[in-house]
Order: C-alpha cells, then structure tokens, then sequence
C-alpha cells in the first residue's frame, strides 16, 4: 500500500501570469507562492478483483482503464502505464473548489503514488511537468502552470514561466524570523461557497486577447518579481501592501473574480486593523488570506471559519509504503 501526502498552495502574487496566453506573448510571467500544510492525500492498495476500484466522491470499479468516468485518474493511469488489480482512494484536509489548487494537489499526488506502487522513481520536475501535461494539454483545462509545482516542491518559491515552455523554480529561504512572522501574521478566512475555477479563467484567458488586460497582468508580475526582492531582503511585513495592490489589479481581469460579499469581508478586515489581503484562486469563493497582527480580533467579528497559515517545506511526498 502506498500513501502520498501533496500539499495545496496559497498564491502570494502574479497569479494569472501561469497561463499560456499571458507568458506566450511575453517573455515570462512569474509568480511568488507558498505550500501550506493542508494535504490532498493518495492512497494505492491491491484489489483483489482484476479491476481498477476509484473512491472519491463517487466509487468506480471500471474493467479497464478506457471506462475510467474521472478524468485526472484516466490520464495518469495512461501516463504511468497502470494496469489492472489496484484501488485507489483520496482524501483532503480543505475541499476543492475553494482556491488553494487542490486539483493539481490531486493530480501530482496520484502521480507520485502511481509511479511509487510500480517502484519507479520520479523527480519534483517530472511530477509537476506531467501533471501540467494531463490538466492542461490533455483534459484542456483553462489553468496555469503555478498550482502543480507548487504542490510537487513545497516551500516558497519565485516560479517563472518562460514563452519557451520551461519552467524555473526558485526557491526563497527566509531566517526563522521571517518564517515565524508569516505564520503569525497570516491567516486563511473562509467566504464560502466552492466552485469550479473553469469559467472564470475561460473568461480571463479570453480576456488576454485585450492589450488592456496583459498589461494589467504586467503589472501584476511586476508585484512578484517585488515580492521576491523584498522577501530576499527578509523584508516580510512588505507582503501585506503587495496582497491588496494585487487583490486590486486581479478583480480587473475578469468578471466575477470579487463581489459584494468578498468586498464586504475584505473592507470590514481592513478597517478591523488587517494590513493586506486577497481571494485565493480564480475568484469568487473560496479564501481570503489576510496579514494582520490582530486575527483574534478579526475573526470574532467576521465570524468566518479560519485556517492557520503554516509552510510545508517537503511538497509531494510518499509516508507509507508497505
């Protein structure tokens, strides 16, 4: 039996600069973000019937792989050349839908246990890669390229997305201080609702036709390559103006990516003491992260379901292995 362990994402800045139709008409686009300890878990087990048994939200049991309802899992059964007499299951800290990539989570995490039960080593690059190829290239998904190697590297990293198709990764290190002070100053608040994050980024590829909107997105890389300076600086409290002015250029993108509700949370933490903050994912659900020094506070008064913010430094990782 095989378990993996794949952390979901919090996108600090330059979100919408992964997808194709932004860093293929520029020379990159780049974001900065981080893995969080919330986990999209995988696990592989024999099964005894000469079939492939799939447990999500819905139970499978298919008598090849070309029956397989569940896309991810019929692409990276293909990918890895899996066959038959095997049960595959997951599980999730925070559901999906929600903002924090946990469909590239899912995606990388069943890789990396797919290719351990078939006792092949496999590579953060070529988990990430692979991953991109099956959402992206294959189920045609209007995603980016940031939420699989997150997952696949964990920490914080500057990721850029070069027109030529490669990615660079580029890890932050932050003293202790630092690494404390995110933990303490950041906190995850739930709007509610999940989503599929599809037709908004539909709409904000389509949008990208416009030279209005790539500019926007310029200026949003331009918040990233920031962000990285400043981290490199151990200059953290810098994060909390970078989140907001980004929030700002974000909602131009495309429509339903803020409303009423979110706005409504956002100014009343604002003026409750936060210092910054942003809807995580597409848009529209999902969480807001807010830097404050004050989250007691906040979170009695918005009365919003809270996560911490922790950092998870190993990415995709295999814990059982029996």
């Amino acid at each position: 039996m095989i378990i993996t362990r794949t952390p979901f994402r919090v996108s600090f800045a330059g979100g919408g600069s992964d997808l194709q139709a932004y860093y293929g008409k520029r020379s990159y686009g780049a974001v900065v973000s981080a893995a969080i300890q919330s986990y999209m878990y995988i696990i592989i087990h024999p099964y005894f019937h000469d079939k492939i048994r799939i447990k999500y939200s819905k139970t499978e049991d298919a008598e090849s792989v070309d029956e397989i309802r569940h896309p991810i899992v019929r692409e990276a059964l293909r990918k890895v050349a899996m066959g038959k007499g095997i049960e595959i299951a997951s599980f999730a800290d925070v559901p999906a839908g929600t903002g924090l990539g946990s469909s590239s989570s899912f995606t990388v995490g069943l890789l990396h246990a797919l290719y351990t039960y078939k006792g092949e080593a496999v590579t953060k690059e070529k988990l990430a890669r692979e991953a991109c190829e099956i959402e992206i290239e294959l189920l045609k998904e209007p995603i980016g390229k940031q939420d699989q190697y997150a997952a696949a590297f964990g920490g914080i990293n500057y990721i850029r997305f070069n027109n030529d198709e490669s990615v660079n990764i580029a890890p932050i290190s932050l003293e202790q201080n630092g690494v404390t002070q995110l933990t303490e100053k950041l906190r995850l608040y739930y709007v509610g609702g999940i989503r599929s994050a599809s037709y908004i980024l539909s709409q904000q590829k389509a949008n990208l036709e416009q030279n209005s909107k790539l500019i926007q997105l310029d200026k949003m890389v331009a918040l990233a390559d920031d962000l990285r300076d400043n981290f490199h600086k151990w200059n953290v409290e810098h994060l909390a103006k970078n989140l907001y002015q980004g929030w700002q250029y974000k909602q131009d993108l495309a429509s339903g990516i803020g409303n009423d509700h979110v706005e409504g949370l956002m100014d009343k933490a604002l003026k409750l003491g936060a210092k910054g903050g942003k809807l995580l994912g597409a848009g529209g659900t999902g969480f807001l992260l807010l830097y404050a020094d004050n989250h007691e506070e906040i979170i009695k008064k918005l009365d919003c379901r809270t996560l911490p913010f922790s950092i998870d430094s190993d990415g995709s990782k295999v814990i059982s292995s029996l």
